[in-house]
């Protein structure tokens, strides 16, 4: 178990290592020898885990949706909220997401599949609507496919424009102003009353939850 768990911990931090080499230089021009001089382990640890750079990035990619989370919630459409949030504070420093969110929107190498990422952050984002549905808090007029695939293409082009300007400093605002325009075309009035949009909740979120991941271990 202590060895699986070594095991575990290693892969990890070869993956933010890796992240952070993608989002300081792009695909095309971080290299295995900077991975494994910024993770600090042995090329055969490395190639353990990771049989080559393109399955480095492959595997960031996995992590990038595979890290939101969201606490349950009287209102489902709120969950949707939260892990837009979530993630926009993640961004501001979290190697994975920062690394993530480069490899998704850099023009590189096109050897890189990029496609399954995009599809598993929108089928993410559309469950969650699909549920909100079910229970009236999505007006039944509202494509959710196409809703989800809106908010995946906006979050990126948001995040973009708030990395250029601020550097992510304010990203959690800027998607909240993208909310309170979007919101109001596919949830009903009573629903948003009861929405928080606060740019502020997505950092007390993941305090949270990293919290509970802590007393967990």
């Amino acid at each position: 178990m202590a060895q699986q768990d070594r095991a575990i911990r290693t892969r990890r931090v070869i993956l933010e290592a890796a992240a952070a080499i993608f989002d300081d230089r792009g695909y095309d021009r971080a290299t295995i020898a900077e991975v494994l001089e910024r993770a600090g382990v042995t090329k055969g640890a490395l190639y353990f885990h990771f049989a080559s750079k393109e399955q480095l990035a492959l595997a960031v990619l996995d992590e990038h949706v595979l890290d939101i989370i969201v606490e349950p919630q009287p209102v489902k459409l709120q969950e949707f909220v939260d892990a837009g949030q979530i993630l926009a504070h993640r961004l501001r420093s979290d190697p994975i997401q920062r690394g993530a969110a480069r490899l998704l929107v850099e023009q590189g190498s096109k050897h890189l599949h990029r496609k399954q990422s995009m599809l598993t952050w929108t089928q993410f984002v559309e469950a969650l609507l699909n549920e909100a549905r079910d229970r009236g808090e999505v007006l039944e007029s509202v494509d959710v496919r196409a809703t989800a695939e809106l908010f995946v293409g906006a979050f990126a082009g948001v995040q973009i424009l708030s990395h250029a300007l601020t550097d992510r400093a304010d990203l959690c605002h800027r998607l909240t102003v993208f909310f309170e325009h979007t919101l109001p075309s596919i949830a009903p009035p009573a629903i948003l009353a009861r929405l928080k949009l606060d740019p502020e909740r997505g950092e007390k979120l993941d305090a949270a939850l990293q919290e509970k991941t802590l007393l967990q271990v």
